[in-house]
């Protein structure tokens, strides 16, 4: 799933390329994929004309805000990701015009494209369909209940070591559960939640409330510095996810335990292990991190 490395790289790269276009039409084989309103040809209707003011991110959304007091909110789920190109369609698939990124089998399963007033096109690649698009009034989605139960912002420059240590006051559960969240802290997924941990020598089973302050320190310091890599280096694309351009993110590369199971601990050589916790997949090296 598209965490926030990736989901603020998308955005980095939208506001590149369509940054005060206006929709003009809307295709889609797969309308469930439409949330709100659950009318496509509403959905068409309400969204034709409609200019891009802004496009940022909050938690693992992308948010587009629009003329007439409206934003298109996307949340890309598993294995979703936006697209900017131009595709035509043949024999009922639509093709990038053009040879290059676009064409990694990764970008194929186009479900939703936008057509945007200057001939580019905005495409949803989703093989599993799960994503989500919504179509709001500004101020209803800034005051909604999903909105306003969302953590705060890991990379905000608000986001001080004080404030970090008061979200764990009288927080109860194991380190990596609390810490993936998305009401206790925004946006921190499973691979950099344990890239994280990896790099405090936190055990992701310990409990949140015996972490003692220098812990905690270091957690802070270690959830910002691989938030930030991840963003610079453009996300994670070991799996579905691309950005914008069709091109591949560069964080495989620093990938210290997730998805290294039974490979060599890059601090100290011991096999990095994986366990599971609450179904999700924890990977940790036993030595350097102990319970």
């Amino acid at each position: 799933m598209p965490e926030l490395p990736e989901v603020q790289t998308t955005v980095n790269g939208l506001n590149k390329k369509v940054i005060k276009r206006a929709f003009i039409d809307v295709w889609s084989d797969w309308k469930k994929i439409i949330k709100k309103p659950k009318d496509f040809e509403q959905f068409k209707k309400e969204l034709k004309n409609k200019k891009i003011k802004k496009i940022w991110r909050r938690a693992k959304n992308v948010v587009f805000d629009l003329s007439d007091g409206r934003s298109l909110l996307v949340h890309q789920k598993m294995t979703g990701h936006l697209l900017v190109g131009k595709w035509e369609l043949k024999n009922e698939k639509w093709n990038p015009i053009k040879e290059g990124p676009l064409n990694d089998p990764y970008n194929r399963f186009l479900h939703l494209i936008f057509f945007f007033d200057n001939g580019l096109m905005m495409a949803l690649s989703d093989a599993r369909k799960f994503a989500k698009v919504e179509l709001w009034k500004t101020e209803d989605l800034l005051n909604s209940e999903n909105f306003k139960s969302l953590g705060p912002e890991p990379l905000d420059k608000n986001f001080t070591f004080g404030k970090f240590k008061g979200i764990f006051k009288n927080k109860k559960g194991r380190v990596k559960q609390v810490i993936i969240d998305p009401n206790v802290i925004a946006g921190i997924g499973n691979i950099y939640a344990n890239e994280a941990l990896w790099l405090a020598k936190i055990h992701p089973e310990k409990s949140i409330a015996k972490l003692n302050n220098k812990e905690l320190k270091l957690l802070y310091q270690a959830i910002k510095k691989v938030l930030e890599l991840g963003v610079k280096l453009g996300g994670e694309s070991f799996s579905d996810y691309r950005k914008p351009d069709g091109t591949k993110g560069d964080f495989d590369a620093e990938r210290k335990v997730y998805k290294r199971e039974n490979q060599k601990c890059h601090r100290c050589g011991q096999k990095i292990k994986r366990i599971k916790i609450s179904q999700r997949s924890a990977f940790f090296c036993p030595t350097c991190q102990k319970l």
